[in-house]
């Protein structure tokens, strides 16, 4: 096996950017295609045959099971609310009635409305978007790689990327950083190739890129921003005031692209949409900087009291979180990416990752400017160094799948540091030579810490990969001596046999060939020992004990989120969230860390949980309501007289049900939290008095509004008798002035 040759995609070489003045568009692309085939070094055999493999991987890993999804909790139901109406995906309407939104912005779900629309309402529906945003993910990233280091790193990270866990549960998750992760890709995609050839066209679309990306996690997108703008400002090859210029147009795209729908927001009449959840004052902005981003830093005393947004943001019927800007940081949130639940789903190449970026940087000094390579170093290590603190500081708590983007840079790292490590380890040297066996063995012993914090989960796979990674360095010590060393007087004795120095020649040639043989099996060897416990843990999705736990986590953790997300969901109607059932935690940690609380031992209680929650979601149906449930439904429905709202509820959960079931329009009260002021006291008595809402249902977790109407209803409205839950009739008279 010869070197790894650094393949670099001909669209960004110079004889492709090319072409002669008077070329029509057409001229141009088939310049630059004919380039492209002169230019690009070819494929071996095996690289073209390991992409689609990975590929065919990752689909595997994220579509597995799929016709089990279950529902996520809040975002199926304004999934099925957008796909009712096309002013309701505009908007992000969490009920069919348009009267409030999500509490995000809505562009991460409407990939899955669209597939609703196209498939009907659906788990697995809802699911289909995140897979196909998955193996998207896989390819952009092998582009970028492949376009930055090399056909071998890029692999290497495609292959990496896939198998971490994290990565394996986020894309058959339903929720937002499927989409994230894909745009944030595809921007450092167009960068890399902008940065190439100081091309403004690329530019661009990387800020289109990071401006739809916003459209999934709002501020957060921006993180990226300084990674893809120093790539860009370091490494292109024009004058600095062209680059600044570049960088400005294209910052300019990217804030437009950014702000279009809180804009939109903005803009449109408070009558004409739905109110923004999350706010008290009917905001956008306050939406976007206050809620999802000052509340997420409460815990660096940052308040986002004076912003609009809603003082708690915790769901509406559990227990409140400190208010925001009342709580004090602690030295033990700037370790939190080492947690056990969180650094068994990223952590698994922490130090190869960090070795790469390291050696990247210091090997490649004094190389000019425009040094592509060390750009790309620059680029995944500013991308992993911002997000890693970007969560440290801010609030994680159980949500696995916001580390879908940090994977991305460890990916990268880790698959061009251990190409440039394997090239200094064929050079020799002892200035460089040393990396690659201390890379394997560094992120071996790593990765044995880490699957040792859960031990009865997985047991083989530490010493597996311990003794893999023993006979890689063995391998490479074997091959090590001689590799390359022949002695500079070996033609110069005076009394050399030309027969003999021909058989030395011979034999030495095959010694070679053996070493070199050797040398790659130990690669291989420390690759697998590297992967093996991160696969493992990533392969635990094929398993329905472990396939959905709604937070993107696998593995032992993936039980814990399950639990704790149905924890925090009792009491509410039956049915409501089919397929989902308790299951106790089985692998404890040895260390504890604040996403950790169940103490249940037993594996086969778990199996047995896993099993009943796969009979509930076969059993039930699109309408699986209670009896009392869909009582209410069929009396509501036959006695609306024409009125907007089916019936209104004092909380969106209690509404739920009836949204996800059966697409009712009920009006919820509160929003996500329970304290967005919608409706009003005196907005609700007008809907009751054009007739616009007829019945209420009372009961179910405490919400502001639901405290202020609710002794209005029962002091002006009549019960409806007969049923367990506390209907209540209004009238227009009951609603007039007095």
């Amino acid at each position: 096996m010869t070197a790894p040759t650094n393949t670099t995609s001909a669209a960004d070489t110079p004889s492709a950017a090319h072409t002669p003045n008077g070329r029509s568009g057409i001229g141009r692309l088939l310049t630059r295609g004919k380039a492209a085939r002169q230019d690009a070094a070819p494929r071996p055999v095996y690289a073209r045959l390991a992409l689609p493999a990975i590929l065919v991987l990752a689909a595997m890993l994220f579509a597995w099971d799929i016709q089990h999804s279950a529902f996520h909790a809040f975002y199926a139901e304004t999934a099925r609310s957008m796909s009712e109406s096309w002013h309701g995906f505009l908007f992000g309407s969490f009920d069919p009635g348009s009267s409030i939104t999500i509490d995000k912005l809505p562009g991460f779900l409407w990939p899955q409305a669209l597939s609703v629309r196209i498939f009907g309402f659906h788990p697995w529906a809802l699911t289909l978007p995140q897979v196909i945003e998955g193996v998207l993910s896989v390819a952009v990233l092998y582009r970028a790689v492949r376009r930055w280091a090399g056909e071998h790193a890029a692999l290497l990270a495609a292959g990496a990327f896939t198998l971490t866990p994290a990565i394996a549960g986020l894309f058959r998750t339903q929720v937002e950083d499927p989409a994230f992760t894909l745009c944030v890709l595809l921007a450092a995609d167009a960068t890399l190739r902008a940065a190439r050839l100081a091309r403004l066209r690329p530019l661009l679309a990387a800020g289109v890129w990071v401006g739809l990306s916003f459209q999934a996690k709002m501020l957060e997108a921006w993180a990226v921003l300084p990674a893809l703008g120093l790539l860009y400002l370091l490494s292109a090859p024009t004058a600095l005031r062209r680059r600044l210029a570049h960088l400005s147009v294209a910052g300019a795209v990217c804030v437009a692209v950014s702000a279009s729908w809180v804009l939109l927001v903005t803009f449109t009449p408070a009558k004409d949409r739905p109110y923004v959840d999350g706010t008290t004052n009917n905001s956008a902005i306050s939406q976007v900087v206050g809620y999802n981003f000052l509340n997420r830093f409460s815990s660096l005393n940052v308040s986002a009291k004076d912003t609009g947004s809603v003082a708690v943001s915790t769901m509406a019927g559990t227990a409140p979180a400190p208010p925001t800007g009342h709580s004090r940081p602690t030295a033990a949130q700037w370790v939190k990416m080492f947690a056990p639940s969180l650094v068994s789903q990223i952590g698994w190449l922490y130090p190869a990752a960090a070795l790469a970026a390291v050696c990247g940087l210091v090997w490649r000094r004094g190389r000019p400017r425009t040094d592509p390579l060390r750009a790309g170093f620059v680029l995944w290590a500013v991308w992993l160094a911002t997000y890693f603190l970007v969560f440290s500081a801010g609030a994680i708590g159980g949500h696995t799948y916001y580390l879908g983007v940090v994977a991305v840079p460890l990916a990268a790292l880790f698959g061009a540091g251990t190409v440039q490590f394997w090239r200094a380890w064929l050079r020799g040297g002892r200035a460089r030579a040393w990396a690659l066996p201390t890379v394997v063995g560094g992120t071996v012993v790593w990765s044995a810490a880490v699957a040792e914090l859960f031990p009865t989960f997985l047991p083989w796979s530490a010493p597996v990969a311990v003794t893999l990674g023993v006979g890689a360095l063995v391998l490479l010590a074997c091959a090590r001596p001689g590799l390359r060393r022949r002695s500079p007087f070996r033609n110069l004795s005076p009394f050399r046999n030309p027969s003999a120095s021909r058989n030395r020649s011979a034999s030495g040639a095959d010694g070679a060939a053996v070493r070199r043989r050797t040398a790659v099996l130990g690669l291989v060897t420390g690759l697998v020992a590297m992967l093996l416990p991160s696969a493992a843990w990533a392969s635990s999705v094929l398993d329905p004990t472990y396939g959905h736990s709604g937070m993107g986590s696998t593995g032992p953790v993936a039980l814990r989120h399950r639990q704790a997300a149905h924890r925090s969901a009792a009491p509410k109607p039956a049915a409501a969230h089919p397929g989902r059932t308790d299951a106790p935690a089985t692998h404890q940690p040895r260390h504890p860390d604040d996403t950790t609380s169940d103490k249940t031992p037993g594996k086969s209680a778990a199996k047995r949980s896993a099993e009943s929650s796969e009979k509930t979601s076969e059993k039930s149906s699109e309408t699986s309501l209670s009896p009392a449930q869909q009582w209410i439904l069929d009396y509501t429905r036959s006695h609306r007289g024409g009125a907007r709202f089916l019936f209104a509820t004092t909380s969106w959960r209690t509404a739920s049900p009836y949204i996800l079931h059966a697409g009712a329009a009920v009006l919820p009260m509160g929003g996500f939290t329970g304290t967005a002021p919608t409706p009003t006291a005196s907005a609700f008595r007008r809907l009751v008095a054009t007739g616009r809402l007829r019945y209420v249902v009372l009961g179910g977790p405490a919400t502001g509004p639901g405290r202020a109407i609710g002794p209005w209803v029962r002091a002006h409205c009549d019960r409806v008798p007969g049923q367990e839950y506390r209907l209540y009739q209004c009238s227009p008279e009951s609603a007039a002035p007095r």
